[in-house]
Order: structure tokens, then sequence, then C-alpha cells
């Protein structure tokens, strides 16, 4: 058996786990004193606050409604002026003030906001609760970007328009571009539309950390204010505060990168709030609702999509993919992770060193086993790039001993068995796998389908390759080399660069 060579490789610091695992859920624990405390307050609270809100909505909309009163919302769009845009900076600002107070919500406002002339953009974090609308009433009515779904909503629907939102548009393929040029339009109107407000982060998370920051509030390069909201009561949110941090004016580098300048916001934001930043994003939400759907534990979907699909250049919907054959492997598995004995039942294998390498390589924290963020990092940067042709080639010959182009069921066992220890019953099982015409024998191009489908195969077979020639090189050269199990600088850099991608 050649010695293993299954070493504590280096890891780029950029794909190494999160400060914050799982940022998109709370988990609120409720003493039996709180909950008696809750109870007993709500049974006089909730009948007064219920009457006040009433009653401030029976003003609050009759005054919307006046305000946009044939005011259009599409085609050629005009910031409201005059008493229109008296009534929603004073009235309405007020009456909104009025209705969040009527729930219970003491608003505490440090900093001072400027004009749209000086910062045509508020980006505002962290986004955690419908509440957050709050800092709209704060900030004076800007305008928001919102659903064209919510125009219909009754009552609130009729606040909303008063905002004059950038309308998005789930059902039209040119939404996202119309956007964008919508807000870059109204940035760039030399403070002739009001502020628009948006949160960069796109989703909801827990406040412990901000997420990535989306970029179209930097995409029009113009200074932008951020805003940054702290909710002192665990609970819910009885008491908010509100802090406008000092204008961000863009540097020309920054104007060029939208994603530069969107980064250095948030790491202003995250220092005044006093918590991380890490790359998870919507994405990684929708993946973290598949995992629930595959019965997969939720977190396992985490990827940190944005590092994730920059750094190894994937789509949402080829992570989505991984996904699907991780939970294929890891199905039979508790917590969503993969032991090496689970590793090598899926790729109906035995536990051997060539496998144990390829696990070693696989499992980035060295903890033993493999999780979906680990899968598609090893997938992506060690079994695709050994799917290449000429790699495939050089293992199908290992099979084809009589160079005939066809590898025969007795040569494909023959070496399994040698090689990797495969018992009869896996390897029919393999061989029937990959003879997909079931002619008896697999040709290259079988061969070639079948790896490009399982990346896992062609990353084994290299590794297996390398084995032999490192136990060569030592039988022929005992005292150049050191001890299984260890390897010279050479060896290191070697596998190192195998398993990694430039930053």
């Amino acid at each position: 058996m050649p010695p293993q060579r299954v070493f504590a490789l280096p890891r780029q610091q950029s794909l190494l786990l999160p400060a914050v695992i799982n940022p998109f859920v709370q988990d609120t624990k409720l003493t039996t004193a709180t909950i008696i405390k809750c109870v007993l307050l709500g049974i006089f609270l909730v009948p007064i606050r219920a009457i006040l809100m009433s009653l401030v909505l029976m003003v609050t909309w009759p005054v919307a409604v006046i305000i946009t009163l044939n005011h259009p919302l599409k085609g050629a769009v005009e910031p409201m002026t005059g008493w229109r845009r008296f009534m929603c900076r004073r009235v309405m600002a007020a009456l909104g003030r009025a209705y969040y107070f009527s729930m219970g919500f003491r608003v505490v406002v440090k900093g001072k906001q400027v004009d749209s002339s000086e910062a045509p953009i508020l980006a505002v974090a962290p986004h955690s609760t419908f509440f957050d609308g709050i800092v709209c009433i704060v900030a004076g009515l800007p305008s928001t970007v919102s659903r064209v779904e919510n125009l219909a909503a009754p009552i609130f629907g009729r606040l909303v328009r008063c905002l004059q939102p950038v309308l998005v548009s789930r059902k039209d393929p040119d939404s996202r571009k119309n956007t964008i040029q919508e807000i870059e339009s109204r940035a760039k109107s030399g403070g002739h539309w009001p502020q628009v407000l948006i949160f960069p982060e796109g989703t909801c998370t827990n406040r412990s950390c901000l997420i990535t920051f989306k970029q179209g509030a930097f995409i029009p390069g113009v200074p932008v204010q951020p805003v940054i909201m702290r909710y002192p009561n665990k609970l819910v949110s009885e008491c908010d505060c509100n802090t406008f941090l000092p204008t961000h004016n863009p540097t020309e580098e920054e104007k060029k990168s939208p994603h530069l300048y969107a980064s250095r916001v948030r790491e202003t934001m995250a220092q005044a709030l006093g918590v991380p930043v890490t790359d998870h994003t919507y994405e990684d939400c929708r993946l973290m609702i598949s995992a629930g759907e595959l019965t997969l534990p939720m977190e396992a979907g985490l990827v940190e999509f944005t590092k994730i699909s920059r750094k190894l250049n994937l789509k949402w919907d080829n992570v989505k993919k991984e996904l699907d054959g991780f939970a294929a492997m890891a199905s039979s598995c508790k917590g969503g992770r993969i032991t090496i004995e689970e590793f090598a039942t899926f790729l109906k294998l035995p536990v051997n060193p060539a496998l144990e390498e390829l696990f070693a390589l696989f499992d980035r924290n060295g903890d033993g086993t493999i999780d979906f963020r680990e899968y598609v990092i090893g997938v992506t940067i060690l079994c695709r790039p050994a799917n290449t042709e000429d790699v495939l080639r050089m293992a199908f010959q290992l099979f084809d001993t009589d160079e005939d182009e066809k590898i025969t069921r007795e040569e494909f066992t023959a070496l399994l068995r040698s090689a990797l220890c495969v018992s009869n019953l896996n390897m029919a099982k393999l061989f029937k796998e990959i003879d997909a015409d079931g002619s008896g024998f697999i040709t290259f191009t079988e061969f070639q389908s079948f790896a490009t489908a399982h990346p896992e195969y062609a990353k084994l077979f290299t590794t297996y390759l390398e084995l032999q020639r490192y136990q060569a090189i030592q039988e022929a050269n005992p005292g150049d080399l050191e001890l299984a199990g260890q390897t010279s600088s050479g060896e290191k850099q070697e596998d190192s660069t195998s398993d990694k991608k430039d930053d």
C-alpha cells in the first residue's frame, strides 16, 4: 500500500468561514417573567394602542388621498412640489411619527441629515424588520424602492404613493435595469428630486452583522449618506435609534467600481455599529430554503454566495445544482455533513489512501466532515479542473490495457481491485452506471460523460496517480524524502497550488 500524503494544506483566508454563520435566523428566548409581563401589559396596552393606531390611520389616509390626487406614478413623473411636498414632509411625517408612537416606538435621532443636493441617496442598514420603515418617517418621507404590488395594498398602498417610489416589477424582465436607471436619474437631478432611501442589504437579517450590499445605490457614483439603525430592546423594538453618519463622497476609483464603493460604505457602517461583515446575500436565503426542501438542515445552504460566486465564477443555478448533488450524498447523514465513510459509499468505493487524500482536500477545516460549502469549493477547485480531456484520456488508458479504445468488465475490475480495493459488487454497479448503452464495454465517450457528471472520480484517479508517483520516488530515493505523513517544502507547494485559485 502506498504511503499516505494527507497533509493539512494551507487555505486561502478569503475562503475561511465567516464570523457569523447564519445571519438570517433570530433565536429569541423568553423567560417566564418576560412572558408574564407581556401578557399582563398586553391586556391593557394592546386595545389602547389599536384604538390610537386606528384613529391616526383615519386621519392619515384622507391626507394621503389629497396629496396623491391626480398625481401620476408612471410615465413622465415629476417630483412633488409646493403644497404637496409640504404636506408630505410635514403633515404626513408628523402623522407617521404619531402612528409609530401609538405602537410604542420612541425614536432617538443622532447626527444630521443632509439635503438631497449634498447626498442624493440614503443607505440604511441593518434591515431586520418591517418596522424599519420608521426611518422613512424620520428622514422626511424620501423616495424608496418598492414593489409595484405594494400600491394595491388597502390604505397602506396610498401611503406608499406619497413617497413617489421607484417601482420594481417581478413580471417585467427589464425591471432591474429600469430600476437602476430611475435611481441614477433621480440621484443626478441636482437636488430636483428628494433623496432616495435604499436598504442595500436587499433582505432582512438578525442584525448580528452586515451582509453584502447590493450595488444599486452605488452605481450612480454620487455621494451617499449612511444611516444606521439600532434596536436596544432585544425582544421586539420598543425603542429605536437612527444615526445619520457623515456623507461618503466617492473617490474616482469608487465611482468606477460600485462593488468597491458599496464595500467601503458597508465597512464604515459596520465599524459604527460594532458588528462584523459577511459575504452572505439574498441568494443564501434561497439556498437555505432549497436545503430545507431537500431534507437537509437549512443552514447547510449558507455558503456566503457573494464570495463563492465571485471567486469561483459560479452562478446561483450552478450552486443550486451542486446542492442537489450534495443532498444525494448527504441524505442519510444527520446535520448536513458528510463523513469519509458516507463519501466512500456514495462513490461506491472503500476507504483507501487515494480516497482519504481526496477527502482531506475537501475537508478544509480538518474536522473530519465535509459540509456543503466545502463541497462546492472542493468540486470547483479540485475536481472540475481535473476533468480535462487529457486527464480523462490518461485515466481511460489506465483501464484500457489492450489499447483497443474499449474498457471491458475484466479490465475495469482488474484496475479497481488492485488500485482502489473495490469489491466485486460495487464494481458491477459502477461499471453498469458508466456503460450507458449496456453494450458490455465502456467507450471513451461514456467514460467522459460519466466523469463530467461525477467530477469526483476524475480527481480521485489523478490523486491515485500522484500517490503512485510519490511512492516510486520514495522507493528510488528513500534518503531524500521524509517519512510517510510528512512532506518536503516542494511537495507542499505542489499540493497547495492544486488546491487554490489566485485571490
